[in-house]
């Protein structure tokens, strides 16, 4: 019976574990490099799109020397 209890709750632990990882880390590729003045070395490109989440449009900028993206709200 102690077995079983702690088989269950190391599933339910580990469950709970990704559930709360996901929750902080999931999708935040927007919203971490939101804001008001475009960084430098960015440049923009032609791609624009509306966010499912919040309905803004974005406009998207590209830093050719890192690979990273920038969403700017337009």
């Amino acid at each position: 019976m102690g077995i079983v209890l702690g088989f269950n709750f190391l599933i339910y632990g580990g469950l709970l574990i990704i559930a709360l990882l996901s929750w902080f880390i999931w999708d935040k590729r927007y919203r971490r490099n939101h804001g008001r003045e475009i960084p430098n070395g960015y440049v923009v490109t032609d791609e624009v799109f509306i966010d499912p989440v919040s309905g803004k449009k974005l406009r998207v900028y590209y830093n050719p020397q890192t690979g990273n993206r920038y969403y700017h709200e337009d």
